[in-house]
């Protein structure tokens, strides 16, 4: 996709929804971070069913540390993978207590060090809770990247690394959950909506549905 066409794109993107943000429900950056981490494998809306209940009863690190792996798995059973994401919630809570006296790094290496914390999860935080002119590459974002050839790759870091040399610079703020909510709610795996896509025009893939 040539520069034009990519300026093209964020441009429509951003003009019809100025000011994105994430579907997860959280109010501080340990939630959003314990959310993120629970959404592994799941969707936004089976994690906020999931979190609304269990950030009541222990949303900091201090009283999500003092659950046993027992207690917590009642809130979160529903979700896929829960007894590993059970496991590393408690384990990343006590070592954001013991490193960074419970609150969270603002720092791809300090997240990445947590337990259950990728690179595509410490992106998501450093964008959403930070600011940071980052992108995290998940299911959506790589499908709707290579569909369209904004920004093809073979893999995750691949694909990421194209999107943030090719974003123009004053879009890469909001590019991650323009990517993301297009991707789940037009560009999507099975039925993509071409016919209601506001960048239809601009996308290259050669698979566009009629209707």
């Amino acid at each position: 996709m040539t520069p034009k066409k990519i300026r093209a794109l964020f441009e429509r993107l951003a003009k019809a929804n100025p000011n994105p943000v994430t579907e997860l429900a959280y109010h501080t950056p340990y939630q959003l971070l314990a959310a993120v981490i629970l959404s592994a494998q799941a969707t936004d809306k089976s994690v906020n069913l999931a979190t609304r209940a269990l950030f009541e009863a222990a949303g900091t690190p201090q009283k999500m540390a003092r659950l046993s792996e027992a207690e917590l798995i009642p809130y979160i059973n529903r979700i896929g993978l829960y007894r590993a994401k059970a496991k590393n919630l408690i384990a990343m809570s006590r070592l954001l207590l013991e490193r960074h006296g419970g609150e969270v790094p603002h720092d791809r290496a300090a997240l990445e060090a947590l337990p259950g914390v990728g690179r595509k999860t410490a992106n998501v935080v450093l964008n959403t809770a930070f600011g940071e002119p980052t992108v995290g590459v998940d299911t959506h974002v790589f499908r709707l990247a290579n569909r369209s050839r904004l920004a093809p790759g073979k893999n995750v870091r691949e694909v990421e690394e194209k999107l943030l040399r090719v974003i123009p610079a004053e879009y890469l703020r909001h590019a991650h959950h323009w990517l993301i909510l297009h991707g789940r709610y037009v560009c999507k795996a099975l039925r993509p909506d071409c016919p209601r896509c506001l960048i239809n025009d601009l996308c290259e893939w050669p698979e566009k549905t009629a209707g």
